[in-house]
């Protein structure tokens, strides 16, 4: 196997395009092969010396695949290094950008071979660049890569910090579509990972105001798709996708309207309206994967919730039984059921049959729930304000007494 081998001072730059060209023509024999490596290394020199850095750039990764063949890991690593610092030898944005192209098709253009290796080469590159757009550019790369080489473990981890990644690059709503959507897309593939794919796929519906018909138009399949997954989860219970523009869209179309009317059920009405939606739907709630048991659970849970957020604290034994449609014996471990869940906080007075309820969790959280927050943060803020004048009032009064103490005394 080749190796790279340092010779004399020559420039790193350099060195690569003479190292590349020899390994390409070194079946072809020294008569044939000389030549050839000579005048890859002529214009090498001469892009150098007048500062042709894209010329340079597009000279150095034509045997690039050549490259990742015949050489270690470790050397594709360092050859990749020099080739990568080519986006800092010119302070042309145009210029950058254009060597930044490059470098990053060429990288991703086999990524079933060494794609860890690849990976790690893109985000050499994204950390040689100082320009935001830049960085995002080769991040929606990585992504591709890691996708396509099936390395996407590697990626996932950087997903918690997309929220700063995002003030950094300052990108806007096409380019957060892009990415949002594509990071939903590589989670949704980890049952695990679920919670977050939703997440992502939420940031990606929001986006979209309802202002432009034709964008929002694009976002229908993955609006259902977010329905479909919200409804299917055994632990999510609450979200704001009622309220989207994306999602609103569904109410009226032809196709997607019973999805819509399904999710406005789970978020807004109680068992017995699933139930006998179902019964006139079932078919084409079926060809979504739902399994009627589960939502019937999912119901159960959310409708008990929704008895504890329109009574004052308690809810009588009967009137869950009648809900939930269950039998007496049942409604005790319904209600513990919908405790671990983490939905309602409650005792249960089993002398006078009643649930008495002190927190519950908002199946919908949209604008309302906004403005209550905010009412109920107002609040608090004054209480506290209140709070610290009382404390620095008394601290004044305190201090004045004791200042008269010690006259007294003296």
């Amino acid at each position: 196997m080749s190796s790279v081998v340092p010779t004399s001072e020559e420039d790193p730059a350099l060195a690569i395009v003479r190292f590349a060209s020899e390994l390409a023509w070194a079946d072809a024999g020294a008569e044939a092969a000389e030549p050839e490596v000579t005048r890859l290394c002529m214009e090498a020199e001469e892009f150098i010396a007048t500062g042709k850095w894209v010329e340079l750039a597009t000279l150095m990764v034509t045997s690039a695949e050549l490259i990742f063949s015949k050489v270690s890991e470790k050397d594709v690593e360092c050859i990749f290094t020099i080739i990568c610092s080519l986006v800092t030898k010119t302070e042309n944005a145009d210029e950058v950008s254009e060597i930044t192209k490059i470098i990053a098709a060429k990288i991703i253009q086999q990524p079933h071979e060494k794609p860890a290796v690849r990976l790690k080469m893109l985000f050499n590159l994204y950390n040689s660049l100082q320009n935001p757009y830049g960085r995002f550019f080769v991040y929606m790369k990585a992504l591709s890569l890691a996708v396509n080489g099936k390395v996407t473990e590697y990626i996932i981890p950087s997903f918690k910090h997309i929220d700063g990644f995002l003030k950094e690059w300052d990108v806007g709503i096409e380019e957060q579509k892009e990415l949002f959507l594509a990071i939903s897309n590589i989670l949704k593939e980890n049952k695990s990972l679920a919670k977050d794919s939703f997440k992502f796929l939420t940031k990606y519906l929001a986006t979209f105001t309802g202002e432009d018909a034709d964008a929002i138009n694009e976002a229908k399949v993955e609006a259902v798709r977010a329905i479909i997954e919200f409804v299917k989860s055994p632990d999510m219970y609450e979200c704001d996708l009622l309220d989207m523009p994306a999602i609103r869209q569904l109410e009226k179309d032809a196709k997607y309207a019973l999805v819509y009317q399904l999710l406005n059920i789970f978020l807004t009405q109680r068992l017995d309206s699933y139930l006998e939606f179902h019964a006139a739907n079932s078919t084409s709630l079926n060809s979504y994967g739902l399994v009627h048991e589960e939502c019937i659970t999912k119901m159960r849970l959310m409708s008990l919730v929704d008895l504890g957020s329109d009574r004052s604290s308690q809810i009588p034994y009967a009137l869950i039984r009648d809900t939930l449609l269950i039998n007496d014996d049942e409604v005790e471990l319904w209600v513990v059921k919908a405790i671990t869940a983490k939905l309602i906080n409650c005792k249960m007075d089993q002398m006078n049959e009643i649930v008495i309820v002190s927190r519950h969790t908002d199946r919908l959280f949209g604008q309302h729930q906004w403005q209550t927050l905010k009412a109920t943060l107002s609040a608090f803020r004054a209480n506290v304000a209140n709070v610290i004048s009382t404390i620095q009032a008394n601290k004044i009064t305190e201090d004045g007494s004791q200042g008269v103490q010690g006259l007294m005394t003296r």
